[in-house]
């Protein structure tokens, strides 16, 4: 039995493997070894970077709300990136989707040999109104 790998397959096998490394590799070198905490947000190394600048320096503005713990502050950017997410999936299969049923359409047509033509050389189309307008 032979197997062959889409060329898609194989893309999608690198990058995996280039995100693992991207994740694997700082641990395994030992990045950020000499510091408190190895891992911090940016938004913590900014912090830190201003008040070694000028220790003076006062906000803006404060946040509108600031979770208790780590903890709970982990789990809303978490949530939030989980709603990222469902968003571009949801875009993505939309379009998907869309293409898909165009291609079916236009194969429908086609199959049809253009109805109304004689020759059959031109099949119609039906038109997609545009999300947003009167026709949709």
């Amino acid at each position: 039995m032979s197997f062959t790998v889409s060329r898609n397959t194989k893309i999608n096998a690198l990058l995996l493997l280039v995100v693992a490394a991207l994740a694997v590799l700082p641990l395994a070198l030992g990045l950020g070894d000499h510091k408190e905490e190895p891992f911090t947000g940016a938004d913590a190394e900014a912090e830190t970077a201003i008040t070694e600048l000028q220790p003076d320096y006062e906000p803006w503005f404060s946040p509108l709300y600031e979770p208790p713990s780590g903890e709970i502050e982990s789990a809303l950017f978490a949530l939030q990136a989980a709603l990222g997410a469902g968003v571009l999936a949801y875009y993505f299969g939309v379009r998907r989707g869309r293409r898909q049923g165009e291609a079916r359409a236009l194969a429908r047509t086609a199959g049809e040999g253009g109805v109304g033509d004689p020759g059959g050389a031109e099949a119609s189309v039906p038109s997609v109104p545009a999300p947003g307008s009167k026709d949709a």
